[in-house]
């Protein structure tokens, strides 16, 4: 822990102002105060954009913008003690886990700087609940992607075993344990990880086999996560090896000039805002804190530190905003909004914990 406090100051302290210039744009250039939304986000999307500017700040020690969480139209609802969730969330179980990260974030920063956090803590704990019970036996076990029952996917059910082994951490509540236990299985058997080692989007629920579509980089990062704080709850290695593998996968396959890449980015495609968002390198961070081995922070650290030059090279403007292509010189495919500058963000960060001294 010392070595990676070390490392992450001195990274921290030669790239500081350019993590507060693209964080600031972020918040001057999209962040609506008077909605507390993002222009062009998402649900989704602005929970992960929350989650990244408290990650800086429990980072930096900094508190330049504190004021994002309580204004948010998100930690609003978490304040609001009857919030209908049910309803905030429109039955999508995957906006609602990412809404979950968001939360406990927000609640560690509060933590941090010795504030009340029960209200997000205690609106963490009553989506958790909601998620928990849209598990069922269809297809061999999962949790659905909607309230609407009618496709079972990669990313939902990965969230769903990193809130779990996350909230165990947390919690210490054997449930949380349990439920973490039961997607490693139903994931990993279902067939969505693929012959190359990544898991695609989800399940055909004709035939409960992969659909074979698309090998987006987050899904495997947030089941590499997910497996690492297992790994952090229970001690078993072989859940790194497990997580390894996605992550070896995503490094050979899902990546140009050693730069994340998604199939959208080519130069004949656009990603949408969803897409821009998908590159997990928040999760890649995750997944080393829950490691947390020296071997592991070096087998991954240049792969972050190349991260970091790519964005620097080929995706940050003058203004200091990110676009979403990195591993090539944008060739007007690159997407220019929140989603991509948080993803930036975060990749920045990322380095910052773990690439290259």
């Amino acid at each position: 822990m010392a070595v990676m406090l070390f490392r992450l100051s001195i990274f921290l302290a030669a790239i500081a102002a350019l993590l507060e210039l693209v964080a600031d744009q972020l918040q001057l250039h999209y962040y609506n105060s008077s909605t507390g939304q993002y222009n062009l986000g998402e649900l989704w999307t602005d929970a992960n954009t929350l989650e990244d500017l408290h990650n800086l700040m429990l980072a930096s020690g900094s508190d330049d913008y504190e004021d994002a969480a309580d204004t948010s139209y998100i930690a609003k609802a978490a304040l609001e003690p009857n919030t209908d969730w049910a309803k905030f969330l429109g039955g999508s179980n995957d906006d609602a886990q990412w809404i979950i990260l968001a939360l406990w974030k927000i609640a560690d920063y509060k933590s941090a700087r010795r504030q009340d956090n029960s209200a997000y803590i205690s609106s963490a704990a009553k989506i958790y609940d909601m998620i928990a019970r849209e598990w069922d036996d269809t297809c061999g076990g999962g949790v659905w992607w909607s309230t609407e029952h009618t496709y079972k996917n990669a990313i939902t059910n990965e969230l769903f075993l990193l809130t779990s082994a996350a909230g165990y951490l947390r919690t210490k509540n054997e449930a949380y344990l349990e439920n973490a236990n039961k997607p490693v299985f139903a994931v990993i058997a279902s067939g969505m990880r693929g012959p190359n080692g990544l898991f695609n989007d989800g399940l055909d629920l004709k035939t409960c086999q992969n659909n074979g579509q698309t090998t987006w980089t987050y899904n495997q990062a947030v089941v590499a996560s997910g497996l690492a704080a297992l790994y952090a709850a229970t001690g078993n290695t072989s859940l790194l090896d497990q997580a390894e593998v996605s992550l070896d996968a995503t490094i050979g396959s899902l990546t140009g000039n050693g730069i994340l890449r998604e199939s959208c980015d080519l130069a004949d495609e656009t990603c949408n805002h969803d897409q821009v968002l998908v590159s997990g390198l928040n999760t890649v961070q995750y997944y080393l804190d829950n490691a947390n081995d020296t071997s592991h922070i070096a087998k991954y650290s240049q792969f972050l530190g190349s991260q970091y030059s790519g964005i620097l090279l080929h995706a940050t403007n003058s203004a200091h905003d990110i676009g979403s292509v990195w591993y090539t010189a944008d060739q007007g495919q690159s997407q220019w909004s929140p989603e991509a500058s948080a993803s930036g963000l975060q990749a920045f960060i990322s380095a910052a914990k773990y690439g290259p001294c």
